[in-house]
Formats: structure tokens, C-alpha cells, sequence
């Protein structure tokens, strides 16, 4: 148990490292470059480096400390540390990167980039166990008291303010604009790191050969299905209803095992957009 607990560890570790510096880069050589403030620590660093000359690096640490220390306080060392190495090499890799100057001056390319690379990162590195520091921070603490909303809407909402400013330092509508643009791009490649795109479908299925196409289901689709138990409204006759939950690729082959089997049944489509489960997402680790 001690093993793979170090394991664990030790793979957590190397994915922080990689995505940290994914991140930076995408700071150093797509958005800071273009002056797209993303929003967050990250965005307000950008924007005080135009004000006060302090590498947007150095500002990521600086305005990282006063929430690292409220991190620490909430959430104990075990999480501030990964999160600190997060932090530091963030910061550190910005500073190395940014002599290297933007891969593209186009602003939309580079904010498709930027964007898609620091919330592909910034997503990694939730799943490992840490942070970025800043906002992040901040966002953890709302998801502890609002754990139903989405991490990627959290951030939609703190990162819009922070580009709205970003018009006012540059003095420039455009890059208020295609900061926006990346901040969208962030908020759903985020969330699809994080939830991945497990939307699907739920099928209840009343029919008179219950058994029948259940067993299809069960062998044909090789998928898992429930009995509940109902009684019609009208008739007052007992029921068996399959419930049943797919992948929308898959609700195709179900509704025509239906089809075959009984064209009389009563089937409802809806859509199930978080499944927890075999198959699907591990309640356990749906925490960030």
C-alpha cells in the first residue's frame, strides 16, 4: 500500500512538472506576447508587467503568496505543497520562456493556442492534486461551498472581469476582445479535462417483453440495465421498466433492439449530461 501510495505520488509529481511548464508556455509564447490577459493571477500579471515592468513571471509569484498562505490555512500543507511546486515552476518557466517571444503573432491563433494549451495544463494539474495557485485557490473554495457548479464556469466568471480591465491598460478594444475569446476556449477545455464529454443518453423503456429486451441489451449492447418497478395508470397492472443509460452513439442500436422486439413500447429519451460509475466518471475523484 506504501508503494503505490509513493507511486502515485511520484506520477502526480511528473505531471505537474510537465504541465506546469505546458502552461507557462502558454503564457510566455502565445499570450502574454499578444497582450491577451486570460484573466485570473495569470491575466492581472500580464497586465501589471505593462504597468510596471516586473517580468509577468515574477508578478505570478508575487501575487501568488498572500493565497498560498490562505491555501495553507484552508487546506493544509499536503495540498500547498504540490500546489507551491505548481506555483514556482509556473513562474520560474514564464520568466525562462518569454526571451523566446510569441510562435505567432496572429491574435486568434494565439489565442486558440494559449488557451487551449494552459487549460489543457491547468486541468492536468487539478487532476494531479494541485493548483496554479492563484485563483484557483479561490475557485476551490467556492467549489467547496457550491460543489455544483462547473470549475470551468467558476473561472468564466473571474477571468471575464479581469480581460474587461485588460481594455483600460492597452488601451485596445481588439485585445480586450480576443481575450474573451480565449477565455471561453479556456472555460470549455477545461471542463472537458475535467468531465470529459460523458454526456449520454437515458432510455426508460415500458413494454410488454420486458425479459426480452433486456437480455438483448445485456448481450447484444453489452451495456448494464435496470429493472424499476411501475403500474399503469389506467390498466393498474404491474410493470417492469428498464432504465438504461448509453452513450449517445449507442442509443441507436438500443432503440432498434426495441423496435424488433415489441413496436408497441413506450420508450423515453433524455439526456444524462454526469454519469458517475463503471464506465463513466469515478465519484470519488470528481473533488476539484
Amino acid at each position: 500500500m506504501r508503494i503505490k501510495s509513493i507511486r502515485r505520488k511520484i506520477r502526480n509529481y511528473i505531471v505537474i512538472t510537465v504541465s506546469s511548464i505546458l502552461y507557462a508556455a502558454g503564457i510566455s509564447m502565445f499570450l502574454d506576447p499578444n497582450n491577451l490577459a486570460p484573466g485570473g493571477v495569470t491575466g492581472i500579471s500580464i497586465l501589471l508587467n505593462r504597468l510596471t515592468g516586473v517580468g509577468t513571471g515574477s508578478m505570478i509569484l508575487l501575487l501568488n503568496i498572500p493565497l498560498l498562505l490562505i491555501g495553507l490555512w484552508k487546506f493544509g500543507w499536503r495540498f500547498i505543497l504540490s500546489t507551491c511546486y505548481a506555483v514556482f515552476l509556473i513562474s520560474a518557466a514564464t520568466d525562462v520562456l518569454a526571451p523566446l517571444g510569441a510562435l505567432t503573432h496572429d491574435p486568434v491563433l494565439a489565442a486558440l493556442a494559449g488557451a487551449g494549451l494552459t487549460a489543457s495544463a491547468l486541468g492536468m494539474i487539478f487532476r494531479a492534486g494541485a493548483t496554479t495557485g492563484g485563483m484557483d485557490i479561490v475557485i476551490k473554495l467556492l467549489r467547496l461551498k457550491y460543489p455544483y457548479v462547473r470549475t470551468g464556469s467558476l473561472f468564466l466568471i473571474e477571468d471575464v472581469a479581469v480581460a474587461s480591465c485588460a481594455g483600460l491598460v492597452f488601451g485596445d478594444i481588439d485585445a480586450t476582445l480576443y481575450a474573451l475569446i480565449a477565455i471561453f476556449i479556456m472555460s470549455h477545455v477545461l471542463d472537458l479535462v475535467l468531465y470529459g464529454r460523458d454526456e449520454a443518453g437515458l432510455l426508460y423503456i415500458i413494454s410488454d417483453k420486458p425479459d426480452e429486451i433486456m437480455e438483448r441489451i445485456l448481450v447484444e449492447a453489452d451495456i448494464g440495465a435496470t429493472y424499476l418497478q411501475g403500474r399503469g395508470g389506467y390498466s393498474s397492472e404491474d410493470k417492469k421498466i428498464i432504465m438504461c443509460v448509453v452513450k449517445k452513439q449507442q442509443a441507436p442500436e438500443i432503440e432498434e433492439i426495441v423496435k424488433e422486439e415489441d413496436p408497441h413500447a413506450f420508450m423515453i429519451v433524455t439526456s444524462a449530461n454526469e454519469i458517475y460509475g463503471e464506465g463513466y466518471k469515478n465519484i470519488f475523484a470528481e473533488r476539484i
